[in-house]
């Protein structure tokens, strides 16, 4: 169907449409008026669900959140598929909605449906590293063959109005394909793409190869966003500095620091940012809510056990970490009470 009618039917059935198109797009990465890039919140499967995104969107502090991979096998339903995504989780913070799959069609399909539910952007999925993706042709695997990443890229950019992104690594088993991905992936049409610097055999393991960033930056003349391995202010300066990148998404490190969108804002504006215990406490108090009622009650402890074993990284309390996370707390009430007892002692 074309988008010109998918975009009729949109309007028909009241779903509130992005009022902006590539041919109106200026920017798509804009600074900040102190100079600070463009900061997202990174999709990550199995932590950044919708209640991560509610709590840290609670403390705020980044432009643009990408929601966990919608993926989209071989004959699917993409109409039915669709209906998990909803764009005004997290308003007014945009989400983007990512999905994942090999079959040109069907993704070019599930990009106009989610177009139809108003998604500001959809982002191409070609760096899961789970094998249970990646055996079935979709996710990093894509980084084995240009052409095809090409083709999907391609199918999905012609097929809707709105920003087409990619989120890649830097290759599958070795970086011997970087360049040709690169390629494939900005002939095809794409906006911009964000590289994680690994290869899907890396995982999450080695340390991010930030000259790979620079080098794909040197190569390009599309947008490019770095992400990887930014844990601190720090990291996100000599990233910028060491990349030239246009953008930065943040995953596991906003998990450890929720606080670091807003502590990097706060270097660029030459002012200080000091984390509180209420926020901390805040969101905490909102990821909880935000859990289905169905949940069942040892899932929600564990959750939240999760979590809390991120900010318990943070160097004044990783000596209490293990005693939160063998706490044989039976409700999570009681266990973030428990929690709150250290939080006195964080410095992030």
């Amino acid at each position: 169907m074309l988008v010109d009618v998918k975009l009729a039917e949109a309007s028909e059935l009241g779903f509130n449409l992005p009022l902006v198109t590539k041919k109106m797009i200026r920017t798509l990465l804009p600074k900040d008026s102190n100079g600070c890039p463009y900061l997202q919140l990174a999709p990550m499967e199995g932590v950044g669900d919708t209640c991560f995104r509610k709590a840290i969107a609670s403390i705020g502090g980044f432009d643009e959140a990408v929601r966990d991979f919608l993926r989209v096998p071989v004959n699917a339903h993409v109409k039915s598929l669709s209906k998990v995504y909803c764009p005004n989780e997290l308003s007014p913070i945009p989400l983007a909605a990512q999905i994942m799959g090999s079959d040109s069609a069907l993704m070019a399909s599930m990009a106009q449906e989610l177009l139809l539910r108003g998604a500001p952007r959809i982002d191409l999925n070609c760096g899961c590293p789970s094998n249970t993706v990646t055996g079935k042709g979709a996710g990093s695997s894509l980084l084995k063959e240009p052409d095809t990443l090409y083709q999907v890229a391609k199918a999905v950019a012609d097929a809707v109005s709105i920003p087409v992104t990619i989120k890649m690594r830097s290759g599958y088993e070795d970086t011997s394909l970087f360049k040709e991905n690169l390629k494939a992936a900005e002939e095809s049409g794409v906006d911009y793409i964000t590289l994680h610097p690994r290869t899907k055999v890396d995982g999450y393991g080695p340390p991010a190869k930030w000259e790979l960033i620079a080098e794909a930056k040197s190569l390009l003349k599309i947008p490019l966003v770095g992400n990887g391995d930014i844990l601190t202010v720090a990291d996100a300066l000599t990233m910028l500095q060491m990349t030239k990148c246009d953008g930065l998404m943040i995953g596991r490190g906003s998990v450890i620091n929720p606080f670091i969108f807003h502590q990097i804002r706060a270097h660029f504006a030459k002012e200080e940012f000091a984390p509180t215990e209420e926020k901390l406490i805040d969101y905490f108090n909102v990821f909880l809510k935000s859990m289905s009622c169905e949940i069942p009650m040892h899932t929600r402890v564990n959750k939240l056990k999760q979590l809390l074993g991120f900010i318990f990284k943070n160097q004044n309390l990783l000596e209490y970490r293990q005693q939160i996370l063998s706490s044989t707390y039976k409700d999570p009430d009681s266990l973030l009470q428990y929690a709150q007892t250290f939080f006195t002692k964080i410095s992030l």
